[in-house]
């Protein structure tokens, strides 16, 4: 086990690794920007070092940056968090021409996962689902205009490089097409330096369902069941939950094995989330997360496992603590997913915070960064917070989220707190027959911008 292991990110992920650091004996060292000298995780930490100014792409973004600060320090290892360098295949090339271990999957397998053309082709070879649609890049809007026709409106085109919903537009007839493929194009390579795009069959009543997998990098690999993600505003996920409420142990056997057989044929290393769209009892590949995922703890919950201590374990070089055999689905749990955001708009609201407590009491577990005084910095993602319940049942969990949300306060700042309390009172939440589509429909009604 590493001795030292740097931790490449900062607000509740950073400190979720600290914690996880601290129980296995291994001293962390905390990295931030100017902007957060005074983080929870900078002072939880046993060891903290500024490496540069609040912009992300002069601190938490930089290679030099975080791989001098594992020098001074002594770190041997780097744990990414998700998001910023989580899964940027060059940096992980860069740590490990460093001599240093980067807590996560090979560079090669953060490349191909990274390309949704290439993910998709190497699923599809890996025998796991994937919707249909074109065999690559379409280079033309003759192109799209042919796959469209063949695969049958609705069709989605997609940038090859996108993420978090940018680069993608839905195509509802022929006469859509021109505008959603030139729109596609010019979205990505605003976003990413990239205008390649693909296109596929767009589904019109899915849910979001991701199988976390877990691997040794020596050709063993565990699944750990299902969340279900579909509440999702713009393509970001806000309620995640597991098991799915429409998944049976059939399905989720079925599914599951392909994707612990389709990582363990590649020697994957770490935590992983294959992403599905799943409709009519069938599951279609979306993209996989080379990373640890936002909803982690839901999974950790229901299987009672702590999968930061097995990324530190195998990364390691240690085995894996558990196989398929001993894992068994305890319970259901929920997280929501808090940001600093005014409603109706979701306008980012930072701000000093003037009052924090975190609930608490059986099943409740509130992963935050946030204390009395703080002030959340304007230069972040807005997340502040992820609220998880655990219960018996889904009934009993949701009862749970509709307690812990209760106790509750963060005051100083506009938060979507009174979201959640919103969509606990809604039927379809209450009985989990929801879609990707529902919660924009159901906004678009209730919390008109």
């Amino acid at each position: 086990m590493f001795d030292k292991i740097l931790i490449a990110n900062r607000g509740e992920i950073a400190l979720r690794v600290v914690r996880a650091c601290r129980e296995m004996g291994v001293k962390s060292v905390a990295v931030h920007s100017t902007a957060d000298a005074d983080a929870m995780h900078v002072r939880m930490a046993d060891e903290a070092i500024c490496i540069g100014p609040p912009s992300s792409t002069q601190s938490y973004l930089s290679f030099p940056a975080i791989i001098s600060a594992c020098e001074i320090t002594g770190a041997q290892a780097i744990h990414p968090g998700y998001g910023f360098l989580s899964e940027n295949a060059a940096f992980v090339q860069a740590v490990q021409d460093h001599d240093l271990t980067f807590i996560g999957p090979t560079a090669e397998h953060i490349r191909v996962m990274g390309d949704k053309i290439t993910a998709k082709d190497t699923m599809k070879a890996l025998g796991v689902p994937c919707v249909p649609g074109s065999d690559g890049g379409v280079p033309t809007l003759k192109d799209a205009q042919r796959i469209g026709e063949e695969v049958g409106y609705p069709v989605i085109i997609k940038a090859t490089a996108g993420g978090g919903g940018r680069g993608m537009k839905v195509a509802q007839t022929a006469a859509d097409m021109e505008q959603a493929f030139h729109s596609a194009r010019a979205e990505g390579k605003a976003a990413f330096g990239n205008d390649e795009v693909y296109i596929e069959k767009y589904l019109t009543t899915p849910r979001h369902i991701e199988i976390q997998v877990f691997g040794d990098g020596k050709g063993n690999a565990v699944h750990l069941g299902e969340r279900d993600c579909s509440l999702q505003r713009r393509h970001q996920k806000v309620f995640e939950e597991a098991p799915g409420p429409c998944i049976t142990p059939e399905l989720r056997a079925r599914i599951g094995k392909v994707c612990a057989d389709a990582v363990a044929k590649i020697n994957y290393i770490g935590a992983g989330t294959i992403e599905f769209l799943f409709e009519n009892d069938e599951f279609y590949f979306i993209e996989m997360n080379t990373r640890l995922q936002v909803e982690h703890p839901v999974t950790e919950a229901i299987f009672g496992v702590d999968l930061v201590r097995e990324q530190l374990r195998v990364a390691s070089g240690m085995p894996m603590s558990f196989g398929q055999d001993d894992l068994d689905i305890n319970g259901h749990a929920i997280e929501v997913r808090i940001n600093a955001e005014r409603l109706p708009n979701f306008a980012p609201c930072p701000g000093r915070i003037t009052q924090y407590h975190a609930p608490g009491g059986l099943g409740v577990r509130m992963d935050s960064a946030l204390y009395d005084g703080y002030s959340i910095p304007p230069y972040y993602d807005s997340l502040i917070g992820k609220l998880i319940v655990h219960g018996r049942d889904r009934p009993e969990a949701l009862a749970r989220l509709g307690r812990a949300l209760g106790e509750l306060i963060v005051d100083g700042v506009d938060t979507t707190i009174p979201l959640f309390h919103a969509l606990l009172a809604e039927e379809a939440v209450q009985t989990g027959e929801y879609n990707i589509h529902w919660l924009e429909h159901w906004l678009e009604e209730n919390l008109p911008s």
